[in-house]
């Protein structure tokens, strides 16, 4: 299914610019306005053609294999790099496409409809050939580049550390030069492409406390005391591994070495500068494939005896399989209650159904509380318990207030329902629609909070997250509470 959704969206993407055409009654379409060439010159149209037409045909079809699989596309990014996507905003005479940072987000936009996960790791595979291109010598430069350009070679970039994520400033990896070699010593977490790349632009220490001790030093794939960590289970971007990349007297060539002594952090700022640009454009094209899908969903899909896309609300359960009944003999006896009667039972069995998921989702967001409280206390940054940090503080204050909020609601209309008061079916809509969007909040917050951590299949905080999220759909979409709750304030 997966796989047959996956074609679909080739399907759409390698006919997307079409869409975009002025119909003969001289009006555009109406997907004319998320149209991704708005404002673009003619150059700029073409290479984004090139990259649509390359993600429908190379990575979407490709994009469920790669995530189930958990495979590292070798083959197609060297395709992608034939076309210049290896170092797309690095100068021509060392391979790259000399290209401007905003052509740069429109070809990684593009890329992202076919996959968002694979796009994202040449992204940061882009931003490291960068920092070559852009604080290397002539030497390294044209050593290092040309292999990364054609995605002959990968790259990493290594920066976080398990002790060191925002407070980048503090990482420990140590560098001690001596001779003409540097030894490192510590740890990086979180690193795409770990064990797979060829090259990891490496932050370490080679001077004293604070940035202006951190340096930029290229180690490559084979260098004796280079290792890696076990591949980290990870919610999403599961078409390159992360992997901690591990340094133990490892020896590096003092001419390894990106810019001045103390330059490190400066040059990491600036790489991930544009790195936040590229990474947000992923985020554009997976959104933009996402409306895509959406838009022909609801002109597909039925419900009431007509197209989802003439009503404004959508009553979507999220089956796991179909149930199909083919001549099915089942005893009258087992009929429950009158004939005709059915549709009432249902709708009362749903009432009491959505207290017990919004419920569920109460469950997940307290659990959720819990695990960020305790992670606070004991991660640091800067120096200091994040717990000490006011913003911190107050967004734990505000899901500590939404889900005994949610608690109350669902309390007054679980005592409603047993009640069998007349606003029982709006409060017990009114408490599945405040309970699980507010809660499902509550765990996405949680999340946020563990960084990084909270990505990885380890923590449990990612659970509650993934299997709280169906709860907005299931037992009647939130849309659908929405309009019981109005239909009793307007008595329609």
């Amino acid at each position: 299914m997966l796989r047959k959704g996956c074609w679909r969206l080739r399907a759409q993407l390698s006919f997307l610019h079409r869409s975009f055409q002025v119909s003969k009654s001289g009006h555009r379409n109406l997907v004319s306005c998320i149209d991704p060439s708005m404002g673009l010159n003619e150059e700029q149209k073409a290479f984004q053609k090139v990259a649509f037409n390359f993600a429908a045909q190379e990575m979407a079809p490709n994009m469920a294999e790669w995530d189930q699989k958990e495979l590292f596309p070798v083959e197609m990014m060297q395709k992608a790099a034939q076309l210049g996507f290896g170092g797309v905003y690095v100068r021509t005479d060392v391979g790259g496409s000399g290209l401007s940072r905003l052509d740069t987000s429109i070809i990684f936009e593009a890329l992202a409809t076919g996959c968002t996960s694979t796009t994202a790791y040449i992204s940061i595979h882009n931003m490291c050939v960068w920092m070559i291109d852009t604080f290397g010598n002539e030497e390294q430069r044209h050593r290092f580049c040309p292999p990364l350009c054609t995605m002959k070679k990968f790259a990493s970039f290594c920066l976080t550390e398990p002790g060191s994520g925002s407070d980048a400033a503090s990482l420990l990896t140590s560098a001690k030069q001596q001779g003409d070699h540097y030894i490192l010593n510590g740890s990086k977490a979180f690193i795409s492409g770990a064990g797979e790349s060829d090259i990891y632009i490496v932050m370490c220490r080679t001077g004293g406390p604070g940035h202006k001790g951190i340096s930029c030093i290229i180690v490559e794939k084979g260098t004796p005391g280079l290792s890696f960590g076990k591949k980290e289970k990870k919610v999403g971007w599961n078409s390159h591994p992360t992997r901690a990349v591990i340094f133990e007297d490892c020896a590096v060539p003092v001419a390894n070495r990106i810019g001045n002594e103390g330059q490190g952090f400066i040059i990491a700022m600036k790489g991930l500068n544009g790195g936040r640009i590229n990474i947000a454009s992923c985020s554009v094209g997976a959104a933009h494939a996402s409306v895509i899908l959406a838009r022909d969903y609801l002109n597909t899909r039925k419900q009431f005896g007509v197209p989802l896309a003439s009503n404004q609300v959508g009553w979507n359960s999220h089956p796991t399989r179909a149930v199909i009944f083919e001549d099915c003999a089942v005893p009258v006896a087992n009929r429950i209650g009158n004939e005709g009667q059915g549709f009432i039972i249902a709708m009362k069995g749903l009432n009491g159904g959505r207290i017990n998921i919004a419920s569920c989702s109460l469950g997940a967001a307290h659990a959720s509380v819990i695990l960020a409280r305790d992670y606070l206390n004991t991660r640091k940054q800067f120096g200091v318990p994040l717990a000490s940090n006011q913003h911190l503080q107050f967004k734990l204050a505000d899901m500590a207030t939404r889900l005994v909020a949610s608690r109350l609601i669902i309390r007054s209309a679980a005592v409603a329902l047993q009640e069998e008061r007349e606003d029982a079916v709006a409060l017990c809509s009114m408490a599945k629609l405040f309970a699980t969007d507010e809660c499902f909040a509550i765990c996405n917050q949680a999340l946020q909070m563990h960084g990084g951590y909270g990505y990885l299949k380890d923590y449990a905080v990612q659970q509650y997250v993934r299997d709280s999220r169906v709860h907005q759909i299931i037992e009647g979409s939130n849309e659908v509470m929405r309009m019981l709750i109005s239909q009793n304030l307007l008595q329609i």
